[in-house]
């Protein structure tokens, strides 16, 4: 059975994507040591004032580790592997932003602002979530303003000094007044990654901090080689 038929068949399902409203996702970039500190800056200080932070390199999983071992040890073609971690990492990063965190905090520094980030924000305004928006870097594109589709997405308010990011998050969760036992219906587009990413999240917690590779590996080979296991999900 299809997602879809599931769908028509038996209406649509719900989900509560308030339910953890002091988790929050921090976006922004990761493609360089620079860029993983600053991150992970920001996590501990949101974990220091009582949130609990997800920063996709240091809780999810690395695509760079996982994707020699499909090739080099189980013998996967290096496009296949490419994409079967492709979807897992979307399908993660999807849950997290949807269901595992109520609120976003988003890093914009850099030339321009990291895609992966603007996408994880776009998905969380579209969610009505509580963001933050932290920008440091004096660099912009547009006249010395930033591009009005992302500072948009925070009503152009952005925080430039990372001591500010805790309580603007506490100021954006009282503004918008948010229930956190709140329902709401899951588009049906969204229900395969959001099923897809709650599994793979919840065996990369259950492997715990280490993770070892081969483990990760094989879920990821479970969970998104075959597009059959659609049906298997539900």
């Amino acid at each position: 059975m299809s997602i879809k038929d599931n769908w028509f068949l038996h209406g649509p399902n719900y989900m509560k994507p308030f339910q953890n409203l002091y988790h929050v996702y921090c976006a922004g970039p990761l493609f360089n040591a620079s860029e993983r500190r600053a991150m992970c800056e920001i996590a501990d200080i949101l974990e220091a004032e009582g949130f609990t932070p997800w920063v996709p390199h240091r809780d999810g999983m690395e695509f760079a580790q996982v994707r020699p071992y499909l090739v080099n040890e189980v013998k996967i073609d290096p496009i296949a592997a490419g994409q079967l971690l492709h979807d897992a990492v979307f399908a993660l990063d999807v849950y997290q932003v949807v269901l595992g965190c109520g609120c976003l905090v988003c890093n914009l520094d850099g030339r321009v602002p990291d895609e992966g980030a603007v996408s994880e924000a776009a998905m969380a305004f579209m969610m009505g979530k509580p963001m933050v928006f932290y920008k440091e870097d004096v660099r912009s594109m547009i006249n010395g303003r930033d591009n009005p589709l992302v500072v948009g997405l925070t009503q152009f308010r952005t925080v430039n000094h990372l001591q500010r990011i805790v309580p603007t998050v506490r100021t954006r969760i009282q503004e918008m007044e948010i229930v956190p036992s709140l329902e709401v219906a899951c588009p049906v587009h969204l229900e395969l990654p959001l099923r897809r990413g709650e599994r793979l999240w919840e065996h990369l917690q259950s492997l715990g901090k280490e993770r070892p590779t081969p483990q990760v590996a094989d879920f990821v080979l479970e969970l998104f080689q075959d597009n059959s296991l659609e049906g298997s999900l539900l």
